[in-house]
């Protein structure tokens, strides 16, 4: 069988958990073939010009530079599907929740979520315009379609109308490359708390900041928030004034691999209060570190974190902060957590991911 990767999508450093998907399952599947599967990789300019996995196979350059949403739609719907024929593709993976409509190949595409639908403040302009569209004509016209959750899954099925039977279930794997080396971190001696999250309306924050307020001055940890400035950052930051803990939380903007693993080590435990995600990767990179981890109690981070993590529900900021106040005042729970994570997260390897991918491929010549 001859795979087409649908890279068109990656511009790198710019593509958050897609990138990390295919940066991770690339190499996995490469090591998990067993001689009946090759690989091409269809790429965008950026990534054509840029290090990556998709450079251990052949690769095709789409011509096309994926940072104008324009273009990746016209990369992914007119010149894949020619590409594709062209250099006798029996089957392409689309790994970034949209496809091609068209082609004489069978298409397999891994959704993530459905947040434009289920979210839809998570999306807005072009884009939500472009994901209302294109990822029920990609459900629709592919063989098979991978989920990275059983979540996520529902959401295929109930609002995209796929038959269950065509929807596979392929968790996500953990951390194939080495750590860097931690960078210190100094809180002044205060206690650490931290989370892994895009500063979006949809993670919750603004409700983890009215959970922080609700701690008693007197103690109160150090709420840490690494990641990429957004427009709702400011609302997050105004949020904060408004309720006087301004000087309890730091916004550090994007850090490097180093200084992040600085966070793990100097974090007393670690929470993630989203409202909805495709799968929850940021709880089992935490669990993994042995970082003591409290969640919503959501799909998927419930199927994610199973009994190693602390629950909450993350529509009520009382409850958040109750969790906290039990997680940072309970040494015998954090000691438990801290042996819990690892072990939890040593279930989700990448190889596996690779081998359900592998199968899922393997399903469409059943149809």
């Amino acid at each position: 069988m001859h795979v087409g990767l649908n890279l068109v999508f990656l511009v790198p450093g710019e593509t958050g958990g897609m990138e990390v998907y295919a940066r991770e399952l690339i190499p996995a599947l490469l090591s998990a073939g067993d001689g009946d599967v090759r690989f091409t990789a269809f790429v965008s300019r950026e990534a054509a010009a840029t290090d990556g996995p998709w450079r251990e196979m052949p690769s095709v350059t789409v011509p096309v530079r994926s940072a104008n949403r324009a273009e990746w739609v016209r990369g992914e719907q007119a010149l894949l599907p020619r590409l594709a024929a062209a250099h006798g593709v029996d089957l392409v993976h689309s790994l970034a929740t949209t496809a091609p409509g068209w082609g004489r190949f069978r298409r397999v595409t891994t959704i993530h979520d459905l947040h434009y639908r289920t979210i839809p403040e998570a999306h807005f302009g072009v884009r939500a315009l472009g994901m209302r569209v294109l990822v029920p004509l990609s459900a629709r016209r592919s063989h098979r379609v991978i989920a990275d959750s059983q979540a996520t899954r529902d959401d295929v099925v109930e609002f995209l109308r796929v038959p269950p039977a065509r929807v596979d279930v392929v968790h996500l794997g953990l951390g194939r490359r080495a750590r860097a080396e931690p960078e210190p971190f100094s809180a002044g001696g205060r206690r650490v708390l931290m989370t892994a999250a895009a500063k979006r309306p949809h993670k919750n924050l603004a409700a983890l900041l009215d959970a922080l307020a609700l701690l008693p001055a007197e103690g109160r940890p150090l709420l840490v928030l690494p990641g990429y400035p957004t427009p709702h950052e400011e609302e997050l930051k105004a949020r904060a004034a408004a309720l006087g803990i301004e000087g309890d939380v730091r916004f550090l903007g994007w850090v490097g691999d180093g200084q992040m693993e600085g966070l793990y080590a100097a974090a007393d435990a670690f929470v993630f209060p989203s409202l909805s995600e495709g799968f929850g990767l940021p709880v089992l990179e935490a669990m993994a570190r042995g970082v003591p981890v409290a969640c919503s109690n959501r799909p998927p981070l419930t199927e994610v974190a199973g009994d190693a993590a602390l629950l909450f529900d993350p529509t009520s900021p009382r409850a958040i902060a109750g969790a906290l106040a039990a997680l940072l005042g309970d040494d015998a729970l954090r000691a438990r957590l801290r042996t819990a994570g690892p072990e939890r997260a040593a279930r989700f390897t990448w190889a596996a991911t690779a081998q359900a991918t592998l199968r899922s491929y393997r399903r469409t010549t059943d149809l």
